[in-house]
């Protein structure tokens, strides 16, 4: 079985002619047009950390996926971010994103008949999107995860995204100083990455994973890691 057997139908026979030449305007050349096409959805945003460093991640698996003799066509999706969105009207739209970021990756894939997927997240909502999406297209499919944030510090103690979600208690009850109040708040994210625990990243992060045959590299590399690249 060719593997290209799903994007033969756009890339194959007179009648695709204006299939082809619109591909042609995005660098398909001749020789590519026999190639499996795979679509790689791409998560990142500037909207928060959790997704902010996925671009090099993005760009190393273009590269990979090229010289693997593919042609990867890069999509993105929705997201939505709970520590940001938590207590406003935003968090409305929370839960029922997976199922956008789910419809907007099977969308992406089927309408134009790609032959495989690779999804790259970082979040809460996006990573069981991804999940979702391939598991409805069937075809064949890669979740790559962005990574955990480094952990911050004030004071010599060690501060997650929950430690300013308490401050807020602690501040408005009298029991904390406006210093430390602040200082958590500009600490507490120090770097890229999902938040800073087990909450829905990290759990699915290593719920995705396949049982190793050795420990060889960390479930849950950090996303500002100098060697996180590699380690994908």
């Amino acid at each position: 079985m060719p593997y290209n057997r799903r994007s033969k139908l756009i890339t194959e026979g007179i009648a695709r002619s204006p299939n082809r030449a619109m591909l042609r305007a995005v660098g398909f050349d001749d020789a590519d047009f026999d190639k499996p096409i795979v679509g790689v959805a791409n998560g990142h945003s500037t909207m928060n950390p959790c997704n902010a460093g996925i671009q090099p991640l993005v760009d190393r698996a273009m590269a990979a996926l090229k010289q693997a003799g593919a042609m990867p066509q890069v999509f993105g999706f929705p997201t939505v971010t709970d520590g940001i969105g938590m207590g406003t009207e935003g968090m409305k739209y929370s839960l029922v994103s997976r199922e956008v970021i789910a419809d907007s990756i099977e969308v992406a894939v089927n309408g134009q008949l790609m032959d495989g997927v690779m999804c790259v997240g970082g979040c809460d909502k996006n990573m069981p999107g991804s999940m979702m999406a391939m598991a409805r297209i069937n075809v064949p499919g890669i979740f790559v995860y962005a990574g955990t944030i480094k952990p911050g510090f004030w004071k010599n103690e060690k501060l997650t995204i929950v430690s300013p979600f308490e401050a807020v208690g602690a501040y408005a009850a009298g029991k904390m100083s406006k210093e430390d109040y602040d200082g958590i708040e500009r600490n507490a994210c120090p770097s890229v990455g999902a938040c800073g625990g087990q909450y829905t990243a990290n759990t699915m992060s290593s719920s995705f994973r396949p049982p190793p045959r050795r420990p060889t590299r960390p479930p849950r590399p950090r996303a500002c890691w100098s060697k996180r690249s590699s380690a994908t």
